[in-house]
């Protein structure tokens, strides 16, 4: 059967079938498996494939090895997009990625190029697949009011008044707390509960297909410990020095795991010009990566499971293999989702 007869390329070189979303958790394996995906497709159907980026860091030029980045090798020649896209000195939101994100998909589509979206940023995916959840205008005398104090005061105020949102954002992640305690202190209610009806029509968008990685927990911490030390070998810590020296580093973008928990090490051998920072710090620094990167996980598996709920959503077991072209199949429209 051609290509086009399975919903590819069809009249005026157009990608008639649907758009893949591959979403789970750090060190899943959801970027291997959309390249996976891609090759399959250009393999057995003739069809190219884009994969789309969906995380909050990887569109920061410089960040490559603490953000998982794909790379050369592990593209396996799949053009990749929505990576790299500004310095880290610069913010990006949400609203940015979705606008980039759109007009990727549109392209793909046009030009007979299956689009592939994957990341861990599901707040992006979320709003990928149901529309953005607004919420109320920002109040720049809240906003001053509540920068003003420290990160201990801002956690224990959003502990107390959405408990909800406190579980799921990082203790350090200021600018989504004082975020949460805005919109609490605008309209009486939690975030959280906003975001509840956020899309509670439970359905994934008809022109995408929404794969949802699962791990035991105790693998994928066994994963995410993996990946940490293969980061450190693969040179984290000098990636860092070249950030720091540069003076790059913004306020959003040095929120990242990894890069977070080592800069003010090497910022402090920088300065006292000894390089490289002891062996007991660095030691210490990824043991906290670690540790961090597996809470992280945990807020991961939180969103994961309200994106697996959603109606028409394939959620696959990892550890048992995947199969790849099962889930190629549903792209094209061939397969139903209970073959994966």
């Amino acid at each position: 059967m051609s290509a086009a007869g399975v919903g590819g390329a069809g009249a005026g070189g157009g990608y008639a079938g649907k758009f893949v979303v591959i979403c789970g958790a750090t060190a899943s394996g959801k970027s291997a498996l959309a390249v996976e995906v891609a090759l399959w497709l250009q393999r057995e159907r003739g069809l190219r494939c884009k994969v789309l980026a969906a995380d909050a860091f990887q569109v920061y030029r410089g960040m490559d090895i603490g953000t998982a980045k794909p790379t050369v090798a592990e593209r396996a020649g799949v053009e990749h997009g929505l990576i790299d896209l500004v310095e880290p000195s610069e913010a990006f939101t949400l609203e940015d990625w979705l606008t980039r994100a759109a007009a990727e998909i549109q392209a793909c589509r046009g030009a007979g190029v299956v689009p592939i979206v994957v990341g861990g940023t599901h707040l992006y995916i979320k709003a990928l697949l149901e529309g953005m959840f607004a919420g109320p205008g920002s109040d720049a005398g809240i906003r001053t009011r509540l920068g003003a104090l420290d990160r201990r005061e801002l956690r224990a105020m959003l502990e107390k008044a959405d408990p909800a949102a406190a579980l799921r954002l990082h203790g350090n992640d200021t600018r989504r707390t004082i975020r949460a305690l805005e919109v609490y202190e605008l309209t009486g209610r939690p975030m959280s509960e906003h975001q509840k009806q956020w899309g509670s029509g439970g359905g994934v968008r008809p022109d995408a297909l929404l794969v949802a990685l699962h791990w035991p927990v105790e693998e994928l911490n066994r994963r995410i410990n993996q990946r940490v030390r293969a980061m450190r070998s693969a040179g984290l810590v000098d990636e860092v020095r070249g950030l720091v020296e540069r003076g790059v580093l913004g306020v959003q973008s040095g929120e990242a795991l990894g890069y977070k928990q080592l800069v003010p090490i090497v910022s402090t051998a920088l300065a006292r010009g000894v390089w490289p920072p002891g062996q007991g710090e660095v030691d210490e620094a990824f043991e906290r990566i670690k540790v961090q990167t597996r809470r992280f996980g945990k807020s991961q598996r939180t969103w994961l499971r309200q994106l697996g709920a959603l109606a028409g959503c394939v959620n696959v077991q990892m550890g048992a293999g995947v199969d790849v072209g099962a889930i190629a199949g549903m792209a094209l429209g061939v397969l139903r989702p209970d073959r994966c």
